[in-house]
């Protein structure tokens, strides 16, 4: 039996080993940091007995299986002292996510002390460093052990297992889990980790399902990784959007309203028709013609494009549901998506070849039942604003037509600064799941490799998603994550070749006969709510000065000066820029710093030497810090500059425009 290492050495043996035999043959200072192993390409427990020649390589937790691994075991730690702690609790699952890992449990939930406490038990625990051990049982002897423990969370994912699935369990001195693995030899390993947060999370992520107590725990391979890790978390949370949008006054959420369902408040709905003013000039510079449609719909305009199969149970029905499938009655419901209703704008003229493209655009007000489990500040809500365009083009347009749509994405995320934050992901339909998408499979590689051709040729670098497609197109998605890693898409660029037929859209080409327009379904800035949460976490607050819903405040030293300083808020608002007048009876020092605090991008001070000068004003911004005196009308000028021109200036480190060492 030949093994062969990531080296490219054989070893022989002529009988059965372990992957750990093998790295204390290598080894005993290998054996020592072996964490799991990779045997043939897959992740594999060290306890893997290897009988036929393959490929071995021993991870560490320098190697991303071995950390994994590490962080499994970390969250069975964690469980077993939850358990002691809580004899009561009742697991669930426990699994190594990015950084960490987490592990639900049906139980009250926890607070910081608690998790303080859970830390020094799992302490005593790897002290202890118990041996821990795998084995496997019949399917129905391990459901009778878990129901006999009242662990039924564990029977019921036994119960779905497949047939033919090995049921294995872990056992660390006493305290066993069901689990697939791998895990470490030893609890001794785990030992930079940090308990980080507790929340709440429906069994198995439904909400018709219980809410379980979920812990989030952090581990890394060195004291030095966990520290920088923990230093990286404090600062998501400074810049959470959830956070940071309501300490600023951005929105808010009521309970009497609906999870979900945030509300805009002035700052917040300013920014937001910012960005949507633009875009709708922008996309009405490109030739897009705006429409605008109705938030709800009979269930027969869904039906013929095949979303009430598909999206039925993420819509809002209005009436009567339990008769929603009943064709005598008159459902309606909500709008998830804006489509269907440009499409009957489309159909209300004959088109022909000369007509097209047809370029729509519509900011719309879109309604989708999401989870509760899964929403959040503003990334995820049931009511959301997006910018929806639809293009209906003849096939010979498409190339040319996807690359506007594509440019304009780039112009959007070049303007708002987020052009380096992004992945893109062509996300392409299953075969393996055909029944759900539309069309067949020549069509499907057809649309698909002519989407890879385009984006080749426009070197954008991209990862392909397999069953990510919607059921009528493959689409380009542009992705972002938020603060604490976790993935969004943000703009969608799809092509769709099927629901034109399934509307009767026709348009009359050159030879007079009826043919079938393609369709390309875009947005240029996606979800507002969305883009407003990124933009917060991006820039921590400080939006580039053309977004402000205040971009300049103006500050008199004292009441007496309190006049000139309406007559320069009223010239700065006389050319279009947001200003206002602080009117406390304060120190200017205590001013400068609350506008610090406000993360204004711009202050101006007015006192003797400016009133009498009737022209001149001291500024400070973020960017510099003190400016000096300026004439108002070049300031004025240099603003309107910067805000029409969208110019993002570099912020200066915080010191040098706090007020320090300045007068």
């Amino acid at each position: 039996m030949k093994i062969t290492l990531k080296d490219n050495t054989v070893i022989e043996y002529d009988h059965p080993v372990s992957a750990f035999e093998v790295a204390q043959g290598i080894s005993e200072g290998l054996a020592r940091m072996a964490c799991a192993a990779e045997i043939n390409g897959k992740l594999k427990d060290l306890r893997t007995v290897i009988d036929s020649d393959v490929t071995l390589n021993i991870l560490t937790a320098k190697d991303e299986g071995g950390i994994k691994t590490l962080r499994h075991t970390a969250s069975h730690v964690m469980a077993e002292a939850v358990k002691r702690i809580r004899p009561g609790v009742k697991v669930a699952i426990g699994p190594a996510i990015e950084n960490g890992w987490y592990y639900d449990f049906d139980t009250e939930p926890f607070t910081r002390e608690d998790l303080d406490k859970i830390e020094a038990e799992m302490k005593k625990i790897i002290k202890e460093g118990h041996e821990i051990t795998r084995y496997t049982l019949p399917r129905e002897e391990a459901i009778a052990r878990m129901e006999a423990e009242d662990e039924p969370y564990k029977a019921e994912l036994i119960r779905d297992l497949p047939e033919d699935a090995i049921i294995s369990f872990y056992d660390q001195g006493g305290f066993t889990d069901l689990c697939a693995g791998p895990h470490l030899m030893t609890t001794k390993p785990v030992k930079y980790f940090k308990l980080t947060s507790s929340s709440g999370a429906y069994w198995r992520g439904s909400e018709k399902n219980k809410m379980l107590t979920r812990i989030y725990g952090a581990a890394f391979n060195t004291k030095d990784e966990l520290a920088d890790y923990l230093k990286r978390l404090e600062e998501a949370r400074m810049r959470d959007h959830n956070r940071l949008g309501r300490e600023m006054g951005l929105f808010t959420t009521v309970d009497v309203i609906g999870q979900g369902l945030p509300l805009m408040m002035p700052k917040g709905a300013a920014i937001i028709q910012t960005m949507q003013r633009w875009i709708e000039d922008e996309e009405e510079r490109r030739g897009y013609m705006r429409t605008k449609t109705p938030l709800m719909a009979k269930r027969e305009l869904y039906i013929m494009s095949d979303h009430w199969n598909h999206y039925k149970e993420g819509m809002f029905i209005l009436g009567d549901t339990d008769k929603q499938d009943d064709p005598n009655e008159e459902i309606f419901a909500l709008r998830p998506m804006t489509c269907p209703f440009q499409y009957m704008i489309y159909k209300a003229e004959p088109k022909s070849y000369r007509d097209l493209p047809c370029r729509y655009g519509e900011t719309s007000t879109l309604f989708r039942n999401e989870s509760s489990g899964e929403m959040h500040g503003l990334t995820r809500v049931r009511q959301f604003t997006i910018s929806e365009g639809h293009l209906v083009i003849r096939p010979d347009q498409t190339e040319d037509e996807f690359r506007g749509c594509v440019d304009l994405m780039n112009y959007c995320l070049t303007t708002l600064g987020l052009q380096d934050d992004v992945t893109y992901r062509l996300s392409l339909w299953d075969p393996e799941n055909a029944d759900h998408y539309l069309g067949d499979a020549e069509k499907w590689d057809e649309v698909q490799n002519f989407m890879r051709k385009i984006l080749d040729d426009l070197n954008i670098d991209y990862k392909e998603g397999v069953g990510e497609a919607a059921f009528y197109g493959p689409k380009l998605d542009v992705q972002a994550k938020n603060v604490y890693g976790k993935e969004d898409t943000m703009i969608t660029i799809q092509l769709d070749m099927f629901l034109a037929e399934r509307y009767d859209m026709t348009y009359t080409d050159k030879d007079g006969l009826k043919k079938r327009p393609y369709i390309i379904h875009r947005t240029s800035v996606g979800c507002y709510e969305r883009t407003l949460a990124w933009l917060i976490e991006k820039y921590a607050g400080k939006f580039p000065t053309w977004l402000c819903p205040e971009q300049v405040r103006v500050l008199p030293i004292s009441e007496k000066f309190m006049d000139y300083a309406y007559d320069v808020c009223n010239k700065l608002k006389a050319a279009g820029i947001k200003a206002t007048v602080d009117t406390h009876d304060e120190k200017i020092g205590y001013k400068i710093r609350m506008g610090w605090k406000d993360k204004l991008p711009y202050q101006v001070i007015v006192g003797q030497k400016e009133a009498e000068d009737g022209s001149l004003v001291s500024v400070r911004s973020r960017f510099a810090g003190d400016e000096g005196q300026k004439k108002l009308d070049d300031f004025i000028a240099d603003l309107k500059n910067e805000i029409d021109n969208k110019i993002i200036r570099p912020e200066e480190p915080k010191e040098e425009f706090e007020g320090k060492n300045k007068k």
